[in-house]
């Protein structure tokens, strides 16, 4: 069962995610510039903070430093956007931390729900199981061939 703000934080989540499809779908990347990127990223900074009242299981956990995690990536694609920090490799900064901040809303996805659903018997009963851990081996190699696609249409539009 969810908390009202489990529910809200999900609810929330879903809209990034989305969001993020379609700037994907239409642009081949997510960017400050567009509104669904803005969308995004604002989305996903409360699903970052509201998931730091949702997992209270006493102290610092994998959860909550996959959130500060997200936010540190977060704030590396806006700084690589609007500034000159990172040079010539801004471009690449930008595309590549705003892709692995997508990856990051899918791994406690993937985890939240084949731990919780069907409700009364769960796909997994551990966030640590095994096919757990292969379909997260398998995001993350979704994600390096992601960011291969592009890094070469970066550089193709060079």
């Amino acid at each position: 069962m969810l908390t009202q703000l489990g529910t809200f934080h999900t609810l929330i989540s879903l809209i990034a995610v989305f969001a993020a499809f379609i700037s994907y779908f239409r642009y081949k990347d997510i960017s400050l510039t567009s509104t669904l990127g803005k969308v995004y990223v604002f989305t996903t900074v409360i699903v970052c903070v509201t998931g730091f009242g949702i997992f209270q299981h006493g102290g610092l956990g994998k959860p909550h430093a996959l959130g500060i995690l997200t936010l540190i990536v977060l704030a590396a694609a806006a700084v690589a956007e609007y500034s000159t920090l990172f040079g010539r490799l801004s471009p690449y900064v930008r595309t590549l931390s705003y892709s692995a901040s997508f990856l990051f809303h899918w791994i406690p996805a993937i985890t939240e729900t084949t731990t919780r659903l069907p409700a009364g018997a769960p796909l997994f009963d551990s966030p640590e199981a095994p096919e757990l851990q292969a379909i997260a081996g398998f995001l993350v190699l979704l994600f390096l061939i992601g960011a291969t696609l592009q890094v070469r249409r970066l550089r193709a539009m060079r």
